[in-house]
């Protein structure tokens, strides 16, 4: 293959990459066959955690192993990039498999689904993709968060990836999904991972500070409301997290619904703000689905930056 057909190669590999995931998501098939990568990476920060994470100067080693785990994953992607005429290939898969839009709204879809089975079930399954304790969510709670979820993840798992990608190529969102997966791991503010995992959470942080505020704008311009623009921009400052309160307040405005708020971790009450705490309150299955809606047109615009890109460049 020219240097001139890699070349244009690699600007269309972010548009193919973002129609594969939207339509194969992660097919059991191959997982159940094969590790996904995101289990490899956790693996690594298990045995950096084990190794690293004792005795005194923990802050110091976080940093350390942060820095071991950038320095494989711009490794991986920089040598997957460049096996020869397979390179291209592999690198449009494997930016499909760190991508998940399909995979995000198939969750929170199960959830608006299980809904009208009861809270039993409801409950089991918006325990998979949030943290909170479920005992204490009653329906409109449910729908609460899995729309958070929505808007979080959509930012998380779909926008900085693609960003990073567009940025630095395969090692760009290689190094962004090490570094997510390192914060959903060890970036916790307990005593365990109070100082090793800061630099986890430091480092997520900053790389998500331009996605998670374009996600916000994507699912603004997605929802056809100016109230989803000004919620972002009046709300999005109250979130604990620097990142995801604006692609959550941008989906408040969006629906015209309260989002955020109070809510209980681990069996201890957190009194946060809500997010367009006019809005309304008493939720359920159809602001989830109005949410799923939004959420794919924000990826439709996406790709519609990504191709025109593309096209320009």
């Amino acid at each position: 293959m020219s240097a001139e057909a890699l070349s244009a190669y690699a600007l269309w590999a972010l548009p193919l990459a973002l129609v594969l995931d939207a339509l194969a998501g992660e097919p059991d098939w191959l997982w159940s066959r094969a590790p996904h990568p995101a289990i490899v990476i956790g693996r690594l920060i298990d045995r950096l955690d084990r190794a690293l994470n004792e005795g005194t100067g923990q802050r110091a080693k976080g940093v350390v192993a942060i820095l071991v785990l950038v320095a494989v994953a711009t490794l991986a992607g920089l040598l997957i990039a460049a096996i020869p005429i397979a390179g291209p290939v592999l690198s449009v898969l494997l930016v499909a498999i760190l991508l998940a839009q399909k995979s995000l709204v198939d969750h929170v879809r199960a959830v608006a689904e299980a809904l009208p089975e009861g809270l039993d079930a409801a409950r089991r399954e918006i325990a998979k993709i949030v943290g909170r304790d479920p005992a204490t969510l009653q329906e409109p709670d449910i729908a609460r968060a899995a729309i958070e979820s929505a808007a979080e993840n959509l930012s998380d798992g779909v926008v900085a990836p693609a960003f990073w990608f567009a940025i630095a190529g395969l090692p760009g969102i290689v190094v962004y999904k090490a570094v997510n997966t390192a914060d959903s791991m060890i970036g916790h503010k307990n005593d365990r991972y109070r100082d090793f995992g800061w630099a986890a959470a430091r480092l997520d942080d900053l790389l998500n500070f331009i996605p998670a505020r374009l996600a916000g704008i994507l699912i603004a311009a997605a929802a056809l409301t100016p109230a989803a623009f000004s919620v972002m921009v009046r709300d999005a400052g109250r979130h604990r997290s620097p990142n995801a309160g604006w692609p959550e307040a941008a989906m408040a405005g969006a629906l015209g619904i309260a989002l955020a708020g109070p809510r209980v971790y681990g069996g201890v009450p957190t009194d946060e703000p809500f997010l367009n705490g006019e809005g309304r309150r008493d939720i359920g299955v159809a602001e989830i689905d109005r949410a799923i809606a939004i959420v794919w047109r924000a990826w439709a615009l996406l790709l519609a930056a990504a191709i025109i890109a593309a096209l320009i460049f």
